[in-house]
């Protein structure tokens, strides 16, 4: 999140709970033709957190996904939760809450719900490539809540988690066994608090299974140097990128429509395509949409600004 958008992942998790749901309209599931927005090899994307202002039932994320044309996405927590029926267990440090999330991890309806989802989407021509648990490896979890994440995320097909960096390493220490264990990595997401030298720290990718989710408009922001280098600097432990167009340091930091920022968003994709990288490139969408529009309009904008710059 940026300084233009004061709701946070959180919050936005928290409104838009009751729309997730239960879906109020219609949805299209299925499109004539499944997508593919596969161009050049790069994978472009989307985090659904893009359709704030909309709701966001796990069907309805679908039918913007297939509106758009985008063939894989980043699934967050408002999306999975209410259509697997994860059970409201709280997530403070309780041996009794430990083991009602173990026994969640190993319930043969939740995961049967799961792999519902996981066939819903896939059926459609859209991968569930990443999940987002924010809060996987927080103090406050216990070893059972993480272990559910890593359950679901794995039984959706996905290969990754993503939540935000914590340059300490105390999360990285808590969370890269079990990383390990279950061969889905946990990818740090970063705002304005990295540099090009934050993830040379050994404590915070201290495991194969710990990776990156660079956000390369909020680097942008924060940062002098170019991100492109920083992609180029980390490819190997990158396991997806964040799109989006702010503006520089230098002239605020300022979330832009594409092509109307500081970020480097082509130059970036151009280095993808060229030096085959392949781990996906999911749009962000933090602007506020013109008068008219609207964020699923807007991500399909984003979604040609990349293509073409592919093509």
């Amino acid at each position: 999140m940026s300084k233009q958008i004061t709701l946070s992942r959180r919050g936005f998790l928290g409104a838009t709970a009751a729309t997730a749901a239960a879906a109020v309209t219609p949805v299209r599931l299925f499109a004539a033709a499944k997508p593919n927005s596969k161009v050049n090899g790069v994978q472009i994307g989307v985090i659904n957190y893009s359709y704030h202002g909309q709701g966001q039932s796990a069907e309805q994320v679908l039918s913007y996904l297939l509106e758009n044309g985008l063939s894989s996405v980043e699934l967050m927590r408002n999306a999975i939760n209410p259509f697997i029926k994860t059970p409201s267990i709280g997530g403070s440090v309780d041996p009794a809450n430990n083991d009602k999330w173990l026994a969640a991890a190993e319930d043969k309806d939740i995961m049967a719900k799961c792999a519902e989802l996981r066939k819903m989407y896939a059926d459609a021509g859209v991968t569930i490539h990443t999940t987002k648990f924010d809060d996987i490896g927080d103090g406050k979890l216990t070893d059972g809540q993480n272990e559910y994440y890593f359950k679901v995320t794995k039984a959706l097909g996905a290969k990754a988690i993503t939540r935000e960096v914590d340059k300490s390493g105390n999360i990285s220490k808590r969370i890269g066994d079990m990383a390990d264990k279950h061969k889905i990595y946990v990818a740090f997401h970063n705002h304005e608090q990295i540099d090009a030298k934050t993830y040379d720290d050994p404590k915070i990718l201290s495991n194969q299974y710990l990776s990156i989710n660079l956000d390369i408009g909020h680097y942008t922001a924060a940062n002098s140097d170019c991100v492109v280098e920083i992609v180029e600097k980390y490819n190997k432990r990158i396991t997806s990128l964040h799109i989006k167009d702010r503006k520089t340091k230098a002239d605020g930091g300022a979330n832009m429509p594409f092509g109307e920022g500081g970020t480097p968003i082509v130059d970036v994709l151009k280095l993808m395509r060229k030096n085959k990288y392949t781990f996906p490139a999911d749009i962000e969408l933090e602007y506020k949409p013109p008068e008219g529009s609207n964020t699923i309009k807007e991500v399909t904008k984003c979604a040609d600004y990349c293509k073409k710059a592919l093509a």
